[in-house]
């Protein structure tokens, strides 16, 4: 009897091992933000074709991310927000900084940022261009666009993970990262807000190509 209570215990063991390494890519992930990121990594999400447009550009959402053969690092926001998107804001503030400091030592990396607004009833190019220009953004570096249809709007938040959920009040609550795409249009990385160096360290390599 003790030796079959004690079978069974093993059995159960190695049956929830078993599971925790499935659900956890082999204890790789431990939650849906990490195991989603993992995903990515291990296969790379391509844009949808859809349409964006934003102050002086209209064009598809692939073609803008593999413009120049370049890199992106893509953020989602919208332009009434008081909360995240402020950080957001913040930190490719210091990016764009990253990236001028690249141009003045005559290093072009070929890496531009880009805001994607999921409100695109009000965040139209003007909007955008005004919120462009109190955040102090170099076209040149930091452009941003909506998605102007609804249906391609949440096509494109699908495809991406990107979770937005209205409050009743006009505002969003939405999660926030660093989303990475290469020059085929991929997202081939995810990063925390915290990883903002990391996620400009490795968007900067990924730029710079094969040597």
């Amino acid at each position: 009897m003790l030796l079959r209570t004690a079978l069974a215990s093993v059995l159960l063991l190695l049956g929830g091992w078993a599971a925790a390494s499935w659900l956890t890519y082999g204890f790789q992930a431990w939650t849906d933000e990490g195991a989603r990121r993992l995903e990515v990594a291990l296969h790379p999400v391509t844009a949808p074709p859809i349409t964006v447009q934003g102050p002086g550009l209209t064009g598809s959402l692939p073609a803008l991310l593999g413009e120049d053969g370049g890199v992106t690092i893509v953020d989602f926001i919208y332009t009434h927000c008081e909360t995240v998107c402020l950080t957001l804001g913040s930190s490719f503030q210091q990016l764009q900084a990253a990236l001028q400091a690249d141009l003045a030592a005559g290093h072009d990396t070929k890496l531009r940022l880009l805001s994607i607004s999921f409100d695109g009833a009000r965040d139209d190019p003007t909007a955008l261009q005004a919120y462009a220009q109190g955040l102090r953004a170099d076209p040149a570096l930091w452009r941003f666009v909506r998605v102007p249809d609804v249906g391609e709007q949440q096509a494109l938040l699908r495809a991406l993970g990107v979770v937005v959920i209205p409050d009743g009040r006009g505002d969003y609550e939405h999660n926030a990262a660093l989303l990475l795409f290469d020059s085929r249009g991929r997202m081939v990385r995810i990063f925390d807000l915290a990883e903002q160096q990391l996620a400009f360290n490795y968007a900067r390599h990924l730029a710079r190509g094969p040597r």
